[in-house]
């Protein structure tokens, strides 16, 4: 997709110094959580203005409290002090996150679209725009919320005033969320650990452009395809290669940022997508076709990647039974025992009590740690107190069809005050250290039951709440790893009968991309 802006132009503006206004809006959306994601979401978890920003990104400060201490702001922000030959200024604006959920309400998105335009006109006259996005964010009545967001800022500060945004490596890319940016720039690893690498990379290729006057021109393709490439962990096949090829893009002539991204598969965008995106710098001889080549190149081996599909999660008596034949990893460490159907991390609610059901019914030989989403049992555990008695259901609050509430009775063991998944609440239930927080819990870190007094170590299970990251935060404990199949808002059933522009797949038997990518891209070109 060539530009038509004079992106490039802050190259000649001689050595004064250029101000470069950044932030953060950023959450993923999953269409099939009954639980809509409100401003205190943002402001529980993440939400910082000004100068304040400005002092989270600087070393040793941490970015994002709790979740990350180099994320993408501070990546750039390294960028522009060391490659900004002193002539380049960061101007702070807001950066706001919320962990996965249900779409944004109206008036959530409002007030996020509204307080980031808000800091860029109280900013002034700025050389370029760096933001750091999810990419599959979705509000009530605003379906593609990070367009209308990227649209917002564009028409704030004028078609020549370079736009750059970090994603995430399930951002949904398309041609209306290229159409209002110069320069797209991807994660490369899953589980997701390269944040400061990626905000890094648009530092330096968003001053290749305020610097050296580089001219952004995106190739990118459309393949019609929901989820494939195995476990899409990028440290093994068949997404290895893949990420290495990005890598090797770098070091090309001409190319200003390479990466690939694979559709939140939960999301009701219209055009469900894999997508290579590189950019390269039309002013280098050969970079334009450079790019193309290796957008070609690349879309071929995403596509030969999708008969490999994610691995099939256990049924959950299955996956009792396979932890309790673990027992040599129990002994050693403990077992992460995943519900992939209530995945917070990919914007389930968090509050599914089938696997909290079968390890009371069938686990009791097995001391094991199962956090739950429910506000109501959280406010009664604090109406018992630490040592008190707790009886009642839990659970099941949102979509008691697919999971019933779970009467359960037990001593209240810790009661911790508001954190970034609101007050919580430590239920012991024999076996069972049933931890209740008012906000979806997304674990992935041991932290989350180490600061409720639950050593890791204590425990033969370890119920996870997300998909990928906990591999990599649990890597000292987790012995084994299994995935459980139980119902809710990130079944793959789910996935697959989301709405689609035409066939997709795995739902549809579809033989070649180029159609979709086609009707998708070439021809919305040319109608334009």
């Amino acid at each position: 997709m060539a530009r038509r802006r004079r992106a490039g132009r802050a190259g000649r503006r001689g050595t004064r110094r250029l101000r470069v206004a950044f932030g953060r809006v950023a959450q993923e959306t999953n269409a099939c959580s009954p639980l809509p994601t409100r401003l205190d979401d943002f402001r529980r978890l993440h939400w910082l203005e000004g100068e304040a920003l400005l002092a989270a990104c600087q070393p040793g400060r941490p970015e994002v409290a709790g979740f990350a201490r180099r994320a993408e702001l501070s990546g750039f922000v390294a960028a522009l002090r060391r490659h900004g030959e002193g002539r380049v200024e960061p101007v702070p604006l807001i950066s706001a996150g919320a962990v996965p959920g249900g779409p944004l309400r109206a008036p959530t998105f409002a007030a996020l679209r509204d307080r980031l335009l808000a800091a860029l006109d109280a900013a002034g006259p700025v050389d370029a725009v760096m933001l750091a996005l999810h990419g599959s964010m979705a509000a009530a009545g605003h379906p593609e919320a990070d367009v209308e967001l990227l649209r917002a800022v564009r028409d704030r500060v004028g078609p020549d005033v370079p736009v750059a945004a970090t994603m995430d490596l399930h951002a949904h890319i398309h041609r209306r969320v290229l159409a209002e940016v110069d320069l797209v720039v991807g994660y490369r690893t899953n589980p997701h650990r390269d944040h400061f690498r990626t905000g890094l990379r648009a530092g330096r290729a968003l001053l290749r452009v305020l610097l050296d006057g580089a001219r952004p021109t995106t190739a990118w393709r459309s393949l019609p395809m929901i989820v494939g490439g195995g476990t899409t962990i990028d440290l093994l096949p068949p997404m290895a290669p893949i990420f290495r090829r990005l890598r090797a893009l770098d070091d090309e002539p001409g190319i200003l940022a390479a990466s690939v991204f694979a559709c939140q598969p939960w999301s009701r965008a219209p055009e469900p997508a894999w997508a290579p995106v590189v950019v390269a710098d039309a002013r280098v001889p050969g970079a334009r076709e450079r790019a193309e080549a290796a957008a070609e190149e690349l879309a071929e081996a995403l596509w030969a990647a999708r008969t490999l599909l994610p691995p099939e999660p256990l049924a959950i008596d299955a996956a009792i039974e396979g932890a309790r034949r673990a027992a040599a990893a129990r002994a050693l460490g403990t077992v992460c025992l995943c519900d992939a159907s209530d995945a917070v991390g990919a914007g389930a609610p968090g509050e599914n009590t089938a696997v909290l059901r079968a390890l009371l019914e069938r686990g009791r030989d097995m001391r094991s740690y199962v956090p739950l989403r429910d506000p109501e049992a959280v406010a009664a555990a604090f109406a018992a107190g630490e040592g008190g008695r707790f009886a009642g259901a839990v659970g099941g609050r949102l979509d008691p069809e697919t999971s019933p509430p779970l009467p359960v009775e037990g001593r209240v063991r810790r009661l911790a005050p508001a954190g970034p998944f609101g007050r919580a609440a430590v239920v012991e239930l024999g076996p069972v250290a049933l931890v209740l927080t008012e906000a979806p819990p997304m674990v992935s870190k041991p932290r989350f039951f180490r600061e409720l007094g639950l050593p890791i170590l204590a425990a033969g299970v370890v119920v996870v709440k997300t998909l990928f990251p906990f591999r990599l935060y649990f890597a000292a404990y987790n012995r084994k790893t299994i995935y459980a199949r139980t119902r809710g808002a990130t079944d793959l059933r789910a996935a697959l009968s989301r709405p689609a522009d035409g066939p997709v797949w795995p739902r549809d038997p579809v033989e070649d991309w180029r159609e979709a990518d086609r009707r998708r891209r070439i021809e919305a070109d040319g109608a334009r």
